[in-house]
This record gives structure tokens, sequence and C-alpha cells, in this order.
């Protein structure tokens, strides 16, 4: 036996999830938001955040999470003393979707962890997981892991000053800071 969930209006509920990620990825604001309040209309609200959620990792450069999540934690605020089965707050799902519409697109966290944990991705060339595989199965953690925050560095006697140079010269990309000037280089 087979079981298909459909949205309020007859749509396939994976494809309408499908196409409003589609539609995120893609600046869409219009047809995003159409496909996420069609699932919130239907009862799917909370998938619906925990997609957008996801999405924001998934598809979005910077740290627009956190945006997401406020604006769920808003939504779930607003519903707290609503009857069951009568959600209201839709407008923090019309705001979360055209946040990650106008978003700079980035699928580096997705592909990171696909190229070194996903062998069935099939990217070339070599992925994350054969690198480290070829190496031998053990990665060394790096030098620069020891430093006044780790035992291992403090045996060492490594100090704050260094550690505050040593991070600083290290930042990549580099945004210049307010106290950049206190740090000797």
């Amino acid at each position: 036996m087979s079981y298909h969930l459909n949205t309020r209006r007859g749509y396939s509920f994976p494809a309408v999830s499908s196409a409003m990620q589609k539609a995120v990825r893609r600046g869409d604001a219009r047809l995003a938001g159409y496909w996420a309040l069609e699932l919130w209309a239907s009862g799917f609200g909370q998938y619906v955040w925990r997609r957008l959620l996801t999405i924001s990792a998934e598809d979005c450069w910077g740290i627009l999470t956190a945006e997401v999540k406020a604006l769920h934690d808003s939504y779930t605020e607003i519903n707290e003393h609503v009857p069951k089965g009568k959600p209201k707050g839709r407008i923090f799902i019309s705001k979360a979707v055209i946040l990650l519409c106008l978003a700079k697109k980035s699928r580096d966290a997705d592909h990171l962890q696909n190229f070194v944990y996903d062998k069935q991705a099939g990217l070339e060339p070599e992925t994350l997981t054969d690198e480290l595989e070829a190496a031998g199965g053990y990665v060394p953690i790096p030098d620069y892991a020891y430093d006044c925050h780790t035992p291992q560095g403090r045996r060492m006697g490594k100090t704050k000053a260094e550690f505050f140079r040593q991070e600083q010269d290290a930042l990549n990309p580099f945004i210049p800071g307010l106290f950049d000037g206190l740090i000797d280089s």
C-alpha cells in the first residue's frame, strides 16, 4: 500500500517541498513564498520551519540561520496560546522566505559535508574523504591547534600574546576589526 501526502490544493507534498527550496535557491521570493504558505496552510507549519532552517545552512552564505531561528522563535511565541490547529504568524514564514531569497547563495556547507562523508555524491575530482583515506586514514592535528588554550600548548610554553598575533595573522578572508591596532604583528 502506498501513502501519498498532499497539500490543501492537491499538490504532492514532496514536490512542493522541493519546489520551495529550489525557488529560494533561485531567489524567486514570490514562488518560494507561495510554496511555503501552501505547506503552512496544509498543516505542515513545523515542517516548513525545519526546511527553512536547513535551507539557511545548505544554500545561503553568512549567518542567516540565526535570523531564521529568531523568526521561528517569534512564530512559536505568537502561537503559544493559540488553539491547536489554528496557527497564527504566517508573516514570520513570509519574512524568512524573503530573507532567504535575498541572501547571497553558497552551497559550501552542504558541499563540505558531502565531500567528507557522502561517497554517493559521485563528485570529481577526489572528494575530501578520498584524500583523507589516501593519507592513511589518520589526519594529524595541525601544530596551530596547540596554543595557550590546550594542555599541549601550555606545556609547549604557548602564550596568550602569541595566540593573538598568530590567529590575527591567520584570518582568511580578513576583514579589518576595531581593535587590530592593539595586536602587534
